[in-house]
């Protein structure tokens, strides 16, 4: 292999060998195996040095030809970046999504050109054109990385990490699924999954509190399969770091639980050892690892300051290559780099991968029926919507609240799904979204890592991240719950679920409108399902009765393409009696459906959702000429024919009034007139705050009658 010698000088230094070493040791007659060992060791980590300066220079080729990105990270974290993809992490670029491979999340998405160089250099179909389109349209690099979608679909991205912090909880989802898929599918024989999952993050990463909501989880539940390495490089963005903190971070991961290493960042021999000894340490700690390290290493004119955070760095590119040893030729990789990869990476992590597929044969053998559950789940394939609908039981005339109904069916849907796993942020008996018979998970206690349901304590926004990073790992679907008016601690990552195409997430969000009462306005929501409903992919359902929430949650499970929010009420719902449960539930999965048809010439529609439903139906009983359409999800409603909203919406009618307990803005679409909710409420019990703010049948048919 052929590298440079400044790598091989540096390189052999750092490991003491004698024949570079520049302090006179007494003469030793070393054995012959041992001088071959001692050659093989310098020569790998020659090949990892002159790797992580490569890697640099295709981060500052790439960042140069876009004038834009970051280049603080891609040469900050060069060693840490060669030590995992070219010693430590067992992985397949040939098979992407191999089941047991460890994952990597950059939290510090900024740092992009960190991951698609290294990803380059590993092997995986990223080829150096695309890291020359670096930010450009249609590209498969964009600014930051983006899970596999509709739009980008790069090779090894394992997440959209999005916001600061997002990725440290992310990877915490990761570990969460790695320790109950190895609970669930693991034998006495047949060990399948065993693998880590490694997080990158920086010190805005840790500054942001969602990092520390899900540091908390994971040491309490003792996620020992996740290693966290954090860039501490002493800068952010506006600032050296220490203008804005000051704690001592080791301290604090030391105080929550985790097993903590602080190291030379670009010391390659010590960075391998340290996480070679976090992979090996199965305590029951997850791991912390402080990798000191200089920003924009390797740019004279920049680094070590803020200035390296960005592309100011530009214009000492040429400079910057050449005192690394790189040639002025863009987007360099060394014939030794890529024969290191190919012949020493892939063929030590390619035995891995062989030896695990014997053992899955095996173990498919041992297991039939549990492979083919498994494989199922990996594939994300579900019964048909329509045989779910049918296989639940109908629900019955009683009227009781969305949440109630939501109990009784996530029973069945556990069963029917069964990779299907719910939790909740403190709110278990509330929410009631707790799996009977499916156990807990976590450690100690009652809980082991096969259960079903997750205890996320009163961490909103982790859970939302935690979430995504189960999905992202591609095994089970999770579902997390929480009172409505708290679904904005973690909406951003309800934004990055939707743009990244999660369907195997859902959000359980009850006591959903000023129906609350007594608790007041600040738990009273009003802005927030019409908030929910703008956000792109995101499919809201706002069910009327027991059987629209059964249609919901079998939306919520069998949607392929982005998440579903369920809405559900905390007080009484009539159910629509008058209908057939089957048509309830089928309208329901079309977004709307008119759910009382007129009994004369149609000239009114009035639209309804959710609790609003029961009143619309009573209003329209004295009006032959008024069609009720409930519209328990707008989305999906969308997504229909012309023809099929020509049938429930048509355009030849035009006076139309919507209800609901919300905001109006958005149901002027659809209606000329909106009965609402365009304030904030007050402290009454939940039927008296409806009545007074317009939520009833005599009041909409007062609406109604004041219409031209």
């Amino acid at each position: 292999m052929k590298f440079s010698m400044i790598a091989i000088a540096a390189t052999a230094l750092a490991a003491g060998v004698e024949g570079f070493s520049t302090v006179s040791r007494p003469a030793i007659r070393a054995s012959p195996l041992k001088m071959a060992d001692a050659a093989t060791e310098v020569d790998t980590k020659a090949a990892l040095a002159t790797a992580a300066n490569e890697a640099r220079g295709l981060a500052m080729d790439s960042i140069a030809a876009a004038h834009s990105g970051h280049m603080g990270l891609p040469l900050g974290c060069a060693e840490v970046g060669a030590v995992l993809y070219g010693s430590q992490m067992q992985y397949n670029p040939k098979d992407t999504q191999w089941i047991n491979r460890d994952r990597f999340i950059l939290s510090a998405g900024h740092g992009s050109m960190f991951l698609y160089s290294w990803l380059n250099l590993a092997g995986f179909d990223l080829s150096i054109e695309e890291l020359k389109n670096f930010r450009q349209h249609h590209s498969q690099t964009p600014g930051h990385p983006e899970f596999p979608n509709s739009e980008h679909t790069t090779p090894g991205i394992e997440c959209t990490t999005g916001p600061l912090g997002a990725g440290v909880s992310n990877a915490v989802g990761f570990a969460v699924s790695e320790k109950m898929a190895a609970a669930k599918y693991n034998t006495e024989e047949h060990k399948i999954f065993g693998h880590h999952i490694f997080a990158l993050a920086g010190d805005g990463c840790f500054q942001e509190g969602i990092s520390a909501e899900a540091a908390q989880f994971a040491a309490h539940e003792k996620l020992d399969n996740l290693i966290i390495l954090h860039d501490s490089n002493e800068v952010t963005l506006d600032k050296m770091a220490e203008y804005t903190q000051s704690e001592d971070i080791m301290k604090r991961y030391d105080a929550y639980g985790f097993e903590t290493y602080e190291i030379d960042g670009h010391d390659l021999a010590v960075v391998e050892e340290t996480i070679a000894a976090a992979k090996a340490s199965d305590n029951g700690k997850p791991k912390f690892i402080k990798c000191n390290t200089i920003i924009g290493k390797g740019m004279e004119e920049t680094e070590g300051t803020n200035a390296a955070h960005g592309e100011a760095g530009v214009p000492y590119v040429g400079k910057a290559k050449a005192s690394i040893g790189l040639p002025d030729s863009g987007w360099y990789v060394s014939e030794g780099t890529r024969d290191f990869f190919t012949n020493t990476v892939q063929a030590k992590n390619g035995k891995i991968y062989d030896d695990w597929q014997a053992t899955y044969a095996a173990w498919k053998e041992a297991n039939p029926d549990m492979a083919t559950e498994l494989e199922d789940a990996v594939a994300d394939k579900t019964m048909p919507a329509e045989d779910m609908l049918a296989a639940i039981p109908e629900m019955g005339d009683e009227a009781e609240a969305t949440r109630v109904s939501g109990f009784k069916v996530i029973q069945d849907i556990a069963k029917l799904v069964p990779n299907y796993i719910s939790g909740s942020a403190d709110l278990h008996g509330s929410t009631r979204n707790y799996i009977n018979d499916g156990g807990n998970f976590g450690a100690g206690f009652d809980k082991s890592y096969a259960g079903k349901n997750l205890y996320f304590g009163i961490r909103e926004h982790s859970m939302g991240a935690i979430l995504n990073g189960i999905a992202y790992h591609g095994i089970f679907k999770a579902s997390g719950s929480t009172f409505l008016v708290f679904v904005d601690y973690m909406r951003p990552t309800i934004r990055v679920a939707s743009l990244a195409e999660l369907g195997r997430v859902s959000y359980i969000l009850t006591h959903d409108s000023i129906g609350v009462g007594e608790d007041g306005p600040t738990h009273q929501p009003v802005e927030t399902v019409p908030g929910l409903r703008v956000i792109p992919n995101l499919d809201v359902y706002r069910p009327a009765d027991a059987e629209e929430t059964v249609a919901a949650y079998v939306s919520s499970v069998t949607r392929s393409d982005g998440p579903t929010a369920l809405i559900l009420s905390r007080q009484n719902l009539n159910q629509n009696t008058a209908m057939p449960a089957a048509e309830r539930r089928a309208g329901t999965m079309k977004g709307g459906y008119i759910a009382k048809k007129e009994t004369g010439d149609l000239d009114l529609i009035i639209i309804a959702t959710g609790s609003e439903v029961q009143h619309a139906l009573e209003a329209a009983a004295e009006l032959p000429g008024a069609r009720v359409v409930s519209m328990p999800c707008v989305e999906a409603y969308e997504r229909q024919s012309d023809d099929y909203k020509e049938s429930v919406l048509p355009s030849s009618v035009t006076k139309r009034i919507a209800i609901e307990a919300a905001v109006t803005d958005a149901w002027y679409k659809y209606a000329s007139k909106v009965v609402g909710v365009d304030r904030f409420g007050f402290s009454a019990p939940g039927d008296i705050v409806m009545k007074e703010l317009g939520m009833t049948a005599e009041n909409l048919s007062a609406e109604i009658a004041s219409m031209n």
